[in-house]
């Protein structure tokens, strides 16, 4: 089965062809980020009229690169949530007109779960695994089991990692997106100069809380020390103390559970020191990290195509019905 995969549940149209047989045919993905930059964030109006904009253009491309006919797409999938619900109404009505036309079955994509399973466009790891998805929108734990069997472990109690980094790099006078900027800074600081706070909660939990890190961050950039310190030590420390809960945690799920697998997800999953220090901390503890390509972190269709396919060629359908919604079907 061939599928066309429509991704717009935040700031980047993107398109993508997948084949059960050729695999992933075409990728494409038109990013926002010119346009937000100048408010710092994410505006989710400009969002929903810039997808406006990129939609036809996206799907074309992608459709004109899998080198071939529009007759020979057999289903289609779309992201129904959860996101900006003006974003995800662009990509989902567009979606449900073509499938209308076309006279092709369509499937609504959960971005949560195509973000998970985004890993067997690379790899193949076994059932069970640990899931850390961990985003701008969404810092939660799964266990994965199987292609219809996620369990959600724990999740954030307040913000996100994704936003901590980009109102700390707000606070840090960086621009947007703030979160890359971090990155970038925290190679050229010392991890351990500034002990900024971490969140353990308590030593079972599985949630996450980064508000407190964000106060932390602001009381010590409104003090002497902090007006006087290097911007790489103060990046480096507070990215540490967001990656090392960020890995302790779910790898202690994972040992909690007795998975000895871990599967990253999500656009924070890009950040290199977290990519670092989970894959040595799993190697020391006999846990296996599989690490998508960063192109997969981010918001793609080339997951939504993915796992479209394997819900359409399952037997699942959608009907007019299918309708768009904002928040997580998973607890928090």
């Amino acid at each position: 089965m061939r599928v066309l995969g429509i991704e717009s549940s935040c700031d980047d149209t993107a398109a993508a062809v997948y084949d059960a047989s050729a695999g992933l045919l075409s990728s494409i993905v038109s990013s926002q980020v010119p346009v937000h930059t100048l408010y710092g964030g994410v505006v989710p109006e400009l969002a929903s009229r810039e997808h406006i904009r990129a939609i036809v253009p996206v799907v074309e491309r992608a459709l004109a690169e899998a080198g071939g006919r529009t007759e020979e797409i057999d289903g289609v999938a779309v992201t129904a949530g959860p996101g900006l619900i003006g974003s995800l109404l662009v990509g989902l009505c567009f979606a449900k007109s073509l499938a209308y036309a076309w006279r092709k079955p369509i499937y609504g994509v959960d971005h949560l779960e195509a973000h998970m399973y985004a890993i067997f466009l690379e790899q193949a790891p076994e059932f069970p695994y640990i899931a850390l998805l961990v985003s701008g929108g969404h810092t939660s734990l799964f266990r994965v089991d199987g292609w219809d069997a996620v369990t959600f472990i724990g999740g954030t109690r307040d913000d996100a990692a994704g936003e901590a980094f980009d109102k700390g790099a707000k606070m840090l006078g960086l621009p947007y997106p703030g979160g890359v900027e971090i990155d970038r800074l925290a190679r050229e600081g010392d991890p351990s100069r500034f002990p900024f706070p971490r969140a353990w909660l308590s030593p079972e939990s599985a949630d996450f809380s980064f508000s407190g890190l964000k106060t932390a961050l602001r009381k010590f950039l409104a003090a002497p020390e902090g007006n006087t310190a290097r911007i790489e030590e103060v990046a480096a420390s507070f990215q540490e103390a967001i990656v090392e809960v960020l890995a302790g945690k779910t790898l202690a799920a994972a040992k909690r559970a007795g998975v000895p697998r871990v599967v990253l997800a999500g656009g924070v999953s890009a950040n290199s020191r977290l990519r670092a220090r989970i894959e040595e901390e799993g190697s020391r503890s006999g846990i296996r990290v599989h690490l998508p390509s960063r192109a997969l972190c981010t918001d793609n269709a080339a997951m939504v195509a993915f796992l479209g396919e394997r819900r359409l060629s399952s037997g699942h359908r959608a009907g007019p019905e299918l309708n768009a919604y904002a928040a997580s079907r998973f607890p928090r």
